[in-house]
């Protein structure tokens, strides 16, 4: 049989905010508690969930029907997707422009303030606002609303790329595609909005010498944290046992599995000296990089590497 270790590193935040409610307790909260919680999370739109806490009273939702972040956020959507065509309108009018001007930043919500400033909206090139202004002007005079993008994780090249891909779409298209921004802009606020106390989710990763045909057995494996930033930092490092398999089982499972942003490194140069095989002076590969996101607290995610000497691949595995 293989040999394999591992190390973990303590995931303590840097820095510690009041907690958000727990999901379990959601049920059982006061109505002003629970639109504290969740009034925020569709955009200056609090009938969303004055409607959810109306249904809980009613018993129209049961607290198993919202028991996870995913359940709770598809009940949430379930009452925007039901609601009337002028409704539906109105939320998307209340989102701001994602071209808004630095010195109106101050107008936005706390939420979306947030997202706009992960992108990085607020640094645009002169070239690159007027670009926006010009793009984002077309779009609304022929849509309605404005164009609405869940930004937080994305950067402004990649708004400015969606914007101009989706603004030759019909009327109906984009309606529906700004309504799916929504849900999804709508999710992330849910898993700040409230606290995962057990989180089903877990990461595992499997490594695959192609070169030779087995598991990529011994070889070292280092997990960093990326983001949220009061997290981030090295989670552990490990060494493939005789499957190409963590030997401790998960990387991250229970409270360490937090949503965000990580990288996997996989020292492929140290294996493939160990193993005797044949390559250049200075080496194809050598430390292969994954980075890669997990959005969900209550998944599985699965990071296979398929490698040789010259070549990789990955992909979300089961």
């Amino acid at each position: 049989c293989g040999v394999g270790s591992s190390r973990h590193f303590s995931a303590e935040p840097i820095n510690m905010t009041p907690p958000p409610p727990p999901i379990s307790e959601l049920p059982s909260l006061s109505r002003s508690a629970l639109l504290s919680a969740l009034g925020g999370v569709y955009e200056k739109s609090p009938w969303v969930a004055e409607l959810f806490a109306d249904a809980l009273a009613s018993g129209a939702v049961a607290p198993p029907d919202v028991d996870t972040a995913r359940k709770l956020a598809q009940t949430l959507a379930s009452i925007v997707d039901d609601s009337s065509r002028e409704r539906k309108t109105e939320l998307l009018r209340s989102h701001p422009d994602l071209c808004h001007k630095v010195e109106k930043m101050g107008e936005l919500t706390e939420e979306s303030r947030e997202e706009q400033g992960r992108a990085g909206l607020q640094s645009l090139t002169p070239e690159e606002r007027k670009s926006f202004l010009d793009l984002n002007s077309r779009y609304r005079t022929k849509f309605g609303f404005p164009f609405i993008l869940a930004v937080r994780n994305a950067t402004k090249y990649t708004v400015l790329s969606a914007l101009k891909g989706r603004i030759d779409n019909s009327v109906d298209v984009e309606f529906v595609g700004a309504l799916g921004q929504v849900h999804k802009i709508a999710w992330m606020r849910i898993l700040g909005a409230v606290r995962i106390d057990e989180p089903k989710g877990f990461l595992t990763c499997h490594v695959l010498d192609t070169a030779h045909g087995c598991p990529a057995a011994g070889m070292r494996v280092r997990l960093i944290r990326l983001s949220p930033p009061e997290y981030a930092g090295p989670v552990g490092e490990f060494i493939t046992n005789s499957d190409g398999r963590l030997p401790s089982g998960p990387a991250l499972k229970g409270s360490d599995f937090i949503v965000g942003v990580y990288e996997w490194t996989f020292y492929a140069g140290d294996y493939f000296a160990q193993k005797g095989a044949k390559t250049a002076g200075q080496p194809f590969l050598d430390e292969v990089p994954i980075r890669f996101g997990m959005d969900d607290p209550d998944e599985h995610y699965h990071v296979p590497l398929l490698v040789s000497p010259w070549s990789f691949s990955t992909y979300r595995g089961s």
